[in-house]
């Protein structure tokens, strides 16, 4: 059942969704347009974000719908002076989170970067098609042999673009943490992926 209904392209439109103080009051306000305008600004971020944890679209689609219901309730809670997207995307980490101790599976991410970029992937050549596949399965191996507290802030942080303050505020670690968990896998990939570059 889904959790929103369909609202006016115009007033998604007008809805400065970029600062959210106005649409989180609307929200707030039982506003239904104001509802979809938010669930269609962040559903692909936390859906990407929970794919990248349990590793199961049709949990993670599970995942978003329970992130959303638990954020409209809780928005009266945020405080403007964090990040709304961190925000958000802590309440995505903890239900996915959850699903992985309900499983009692500590699942790596496995396809989760060919999942994603499946969705993303453009019209090519079957040739082009081949050559990209292979190169992500080889990307995403050298991911998946990351331990998942390294592989978490690669996710965060380069895919889906979070700054180090939003990721650190999510993950609750300090920002020096996040720099040198960031470094160790950047310089574990980069030695891993080495051979794409004929090095």
């Amino acid at each position: 059942m889904k959790i929103f209904h369909l609202a006016s392209v115009k007033y998604v439109e007008r809805m400065n969704i970029a600062e959210p103080s106005r649409l989180i009051a609307e929200c707030i306000a039982g506003n239904e347009d104001a509802i979809e305008a938010f669930v269609r600004q962040y559903k692909t971020g936390v859906f990407r974000l929970a794919l990248s944890i349990v590793n199961d679209s049709a949990e993670a689609h599970e995942i978003t719908q329970e992130t959303f219901i638990a954020a409209l309730r809780s928005l009266h809670t945020y405080q403007e002076r964090k990040s709304f997207k961190a925000w958000l995307y802590t309440i995505a980490v903890n239900h996915s989170k959850s699903h992985l101790r309900k499983r009692r599976l500590v699942e790596r991410l496995r396809t989760t970067l060919t999942t994603i970029f499946q969705v993303e992937q453009k019209q090519s050549s079957p040739e082009e098609a081949t050559i990209q596949n292979e190169k992500e399965a080889i990307v995403w191996e050298a991911l998946n042999k990351l331990d998942e507290r390294h592989r978490m802030v690669v996710v965060l942080r380069y895919f889906h673009e979070l700054s180090v303050a939003e990721i650190a505020e999510i993950l609750s670690i300090n920002e020096g943490t996040l720099h040198s968990r960031l470094h160790t896998a950047r310089e574990r990939l980069k030695n891993a992926l080495a051979h794409l570059h004929g090095e």
